[in-house]
């Protein structure tokens, strides 16, 4: 046993070292590439502090918060996917899906309504204030699902349906609401739901890292709680797990992920679902391997879509959510043909 979990851990750290050093490549590409192009040398050299002035513009004013803060959603998006589907015991359960996304994009956009004659959208406030009403939001859409799923206790299943349910109702109130925006704000919004990493900018950063440095460290100390859940509510039970009291602390860390990341990239959909999947073939069924390999993975693969949303059709972006689900569709279509 002690060989196996050897091994297990051997291939874990093998995996983080491969996975940050796709990461740590492709943060080069990103920061070289674009409308204006900087050759990796002069990356470098703006990076020591040795660049042009219009080279340290385009790398810290506009690249790099825009590449952190890709690492920090695909991080908490992914984190958050792992968690639902383990307390669902759903493979095809998502933030996306499961309504949570839509809820906290639903409260960004009331927040931008209400509050855009009083208060500028990329002014710090706002920007610190965006993720705790998407929290809020996330929270209010994850309360209604547990109630509404609530019969004697929660089912997995009933959870996911309710969920599907209620997902479809907050898009409603979201499209209804969108039309009463003017035309320039429709647009703005319809973009930043479909999954777009607007304004980015250091406050943005700083504003999300704080969440997944605190939320992602809490998904994995639970890890072992989620593994137990995996065995289903009576085995959970009869191994002293306190079944619901774990089911709502990690709903809440999900719902929190999702909703701060809904803050910074909009509805960024199938991220949640197909990355722990991946990992889950890497690394096999414990969620305390399973948390950081898909963390590494949902960062880099934000990352690369970012890249390419950016300079497919240069200088047009198209929004990094399309992209993600392009590369993710086809696996997610592969998914469904083999759910039972």
């Amino acid at each position: 046993m002690n060989k196996v979990e050897g091994q297990k851990r051997k291939k874990l750290w093998f995996m983080i070292g491969l996975l940050l050093s796709l990461i740590l490549v492709m943060f080069f590409i990103s920061l070289s590439t674009g409308v204006i192009q900087i050759a990796p040398g002069d990356v470098i050299k703006t990076l020591l502090n040795q660049g042009s002035d219009r080279q340290e513009l385009v790398l810290f004013e506009f690249r790099l918060p825009g590449i952190l803060l890709a690492l920090l959603i695909g991080a908490g998006l992914a984190v958050s996917g792992v968690i639902l589907q383990g307390i669902t015991q759903n493979e095809l359960a998502d933030p996306g899906i499961l309504g949570i996304n839509t809820g906290a994009g639903l409260a960004v956009v009331l927040f931008l309504y209400f509050f855009k004659n009083s208060l500028d959208a990329t002014s710090s406030l706002s920007i610190y204030l965006m993720p705790v009403a998407a929290l809020a939001g996330a929270i209010v859409a994850a309360l209604i699902i547990y109630a509404l799923a609530w019969k004697k206790g929660v089912n997995p299943i009933r959870l996911v349906l309710v969920g599907i349910g209620v997902n479809a109702g907050f898009a409603a109130f979201l499209t209804i609401f969108q039309l009463k925006m003017d035309p320039q704000d429709f647009r703005q919004a319809t973009v930043w739901l479909s999954g777009d990493i607007w304004n980015a900018s250091w406050s943005f950063v700083f504003a999300l890292l704080p969440w997944m440095l605190v939320l992602i460290p809490i998904a994995l100390f639970k890890a072992y709680s989620l593994n137990v859940l995996n065995l289903g509510d009576d085995v959970a039970s009869s191994l002293g797990t306190t079944v619901e009291g774990e089911r709502r602390l990690l709903l809440l860390v999900a719902v929190a992920l999702a909703g701060t990341s809904v803050a910074a990239g909009g509805g960024i959909a199938f991220l949640g679902l197909v990355i722990p999947h991946i990992a889950r073939k890497i690394m096999g069924p414990l969620h305390q391997y399973i948390i950081p390999i898909s963390a590494l993975l949902g960062a880099l693969l934000l990352m690369v879509s970012d890249t390419i949303g950016k300079n497919l059709l240069a200088p047009t972006e198209i929004p990094v959510g399309i992209i993600v689900s392009i590369l993710s569709a086809p696996y997610f279509v592969y998914l469904l043909m083999k759910a039972k």
